[in-house]
């Protein structure tokens, strides 16, 4: 800041000299204490003047007593789960009140290496939303699968850096945290040797395992799926990310462990949240309004969303309405159940009655095209023989990305070849990689996805996205993987040999390249005909669900391209049971 603009800060602070902009007689929620003040909020070149006084204003609007917030702050996000690129998830988000989000893009970078990176930052200028990014710190997420890239500690220096991100996220190689890993600890100290942030992901960690992750210097988890992961997590010292996306729900469980002693150590995530979710439900808007129906004071909710976050992501000019802050505001007319009005971005309106109102640019996505490479693959890849007629499944759970191990009793043809039963909540599931044309395919078995008839595949499969199809026959799973290939990358539904409904994602196989709108109507009919015709169940998310099987860093059992995966041991296991 130039003195000159310090000055005239000042000077309108003090009243001296007139504000851009006044947003008069509000009621101002003031998150450091918890309570609310009336009065005017002055802002002049992007920045909070001065609040609770009168001001005068080049332009003056009168709220007439609505509230005013600090704008929403995301901590942990995948812009590339919303299936659409970084302009329009902000078109999308801020409407809702979000202001800022810290993303992880390590879904692009997987597959891209850091010329994905370099696109999203690129497209994140297009759009008002402030979009900071952290940089992804295991790609691939473990040594269990084949990635699109590989990102060592060398490759981590120069974006730290340039300022090109904020810190590392999420740090998914738990057990090689825990472990002291060599190279795990080279990541680990050029962040701290330049003073960046660590994110956490640590399923499941207890104990002195837990007390080992967090001394190596990881700040936060927005993993817990149980109020003692919260409470142990807390009490040594990390902020816990209370998540609500469109899969993977923690949030009213973990409420029940908040308390006015440790609120201002939880802060509230999406994690991975759809553009259907976005635009049916909300965003932190809607996590704030669930914390209300779970009883939770509305401007601790606030707090969640705002200074929290703010003071947890080390953003230390925004997260609350106050002089020389960032003029990044929300209006609204009920604490209880807040609806976002009005969305102020650096002192500009951006967004008013749910529409974002700045004209919409995009960056060019031609080097994160073509990401489907699959090598000699054919239909006699997807057989599965089993030693047994008893094998391991993966068990889908609700609502999360954690599945169990099910041992379950299969049928055999003469040759020992699995054979799909009908009557069974059992079928095939595979990992085609698709970064390499190493021509590497795994076959297991998936329990309670629901699937009935035909296949279903996409390609994005966290967190390397290889190719990932299941199906009752290998004639449709293989016109699934050849589909997904020739359309670059998405999802598509096959029945009776043919493409029934198809949802194209042509950036990195993760993003489309359409508006949020339009993808949602793609999405919804995909989601339709996923449950009408292939009899998926209606509490599953068929793509969203799908893509998490493959997660081989959240326990318990999980399928890559290399094996089937006891995420608890970190090791394969065979598909196979033997008594």
């Amino acid at each position: 800041m130039k003195k000159s603009e310090l000055a005239h800060l000042i000077d309108v602070a003090a009243g001296r000299k007139r504000a851009d902009l006044v947003l008069k007689n509000g009621n101002i929620v003031d998150v450091y204490q918890g309570t609310i003040m009336t009065g005017d909020v002055a802002i002049v070149a992007g920045k909070i003047a001065g609040i609770g006084e009168e001001y005068e204003g080049k332009e003056v609007v009168d709220v007439k007593g609505k509230y005013i917030a600090p704008g929403f702050i995301d901590p942990h996000i995948h812009v590339e789960s919303s299936y659409v690129t970084p302009e329009e998830f902000g078109r999308l988000l801020v409407p809702h009140g979000t202001t800022t989000v810290m993303a992880d893009p390590h879904e692009i970078v997987n597959v891209a290496g850091l010329k994905g990176l370099e696109y999203m930052i690129e497209a994140a200028k297009h759009t008002a939303l402030d979009i900071q990014y952290m940089l992804p710190s295991c790609v691939p997420a473990t040594n269990m699968e084949n990635a699109g890239a590989i990102l060592t500690a060398s490759d981590m220096v120069a974006p730290l850096e340039k300022g090109m991100v904020e810190g590392l996220a999420e740090f998914m190689d738990f057990p090689g945290v825990i472990g002291a890993e060599d190279s795990v600890l080279d990541k680990l100290l050029v962040a701290k040797n330049l003073k960046k942030r660590i994110d956490g992901h640590s399923p499941m960690v207890s104990g002195k395992e837990l007390n080992a992750y967090i001394a190596a210097g990881v700040e936060n988890d927005h993993e817990c799926s149980t109020v003692e992961e919260l409470q142990a997590r807390i009490s040594r010292g990390m902020y816990v990310f209370l998540r609500e996306g469109s899969v993977t729900q923690n949030l009213r469980t973990l409420l029940k462990g908040v308390t006015p002693q440790n609120a201002r150590r939880c802060v509230l995530c999406g994690d991975d949240v759809q553009a259907k979710t976005i635009l049916e439900k909300g965003h932190l808007d809607n996590a704030i309004r669930i914390c209300v129906e779970e009883k939770v004071d509305p401007i601790q909710a606030i707090q969640m969303a705002t200074l929290n976050t703010a003071q947890c992501c080390q953003l230390d000019d925004r997260g609350a309405v106050a002089p020389g802050l960032k003029a990044d505001l929300i209006i609204f007319s009920d604490l209880d159940k807040l609806v976002v009005e009005q969305t102020y971005i650096d002192g500009k309106l951006v967004a008013k009655e749910g529409k974002y109102i700045l004209p919409i640019t995009r960056a060019d996505i031609s080097a994160v095209q073509s990401s489907v490479h699959i090598g000699d693959f054919t239909k006699e890849k997807l057989r599965l023989k089993l030693e047994t007629n008893k094998a391991r499944a993966i068990e889908v759970i609700q609502t999360e990305a954690l599945t169990n191990e099910a041992i379950v009793d299969v049928e055999r043809d003469r040759s020992g070849e699995f054979v799909y039963n009908p009557e069974k909540e059992i079928s095939k599931i595979a990992v085609i990689e698709r970064h390499k044309n190493t021509g590497n395919v795994f076959v297991g078995l998936l329990k309670d996805y629901g699937i009935k008839t035909g296949a279903i595949g996409i390609s994005i499969a966290h967190d390397s996205h290889n190719l990932i199809v299941t199906g009752t026959n290998d004639e449709d799973m293989a016109v699934a993987v050849k589909s997904l290939k020739k359309q670059d990358g998405g999802v598509v539904l096959v029945n009776n040999g043919e493409v029934i409904c198809r949802m194209a994602l042509p950036v990195g196989g993760l993003m489309s390249n359409l508006s949020g709108e339009e993808i949602v109507e793609q999405q919804s009919k995909v989601n339709k005909v996923a449950r009408e015709v292939l009899g998926i169940a209606e509490n599953v998310d068929p793509i969203m669900t799908l893509g998490f099987m493959s997660l081989a860093v959240i326990p318990k059992l999980k399928i890559t391209d290399l094996g089937l995966v006891d995420v608890t041991k970190f090791e394969f296991v065979p598909v196979s049971v033997h008594q």
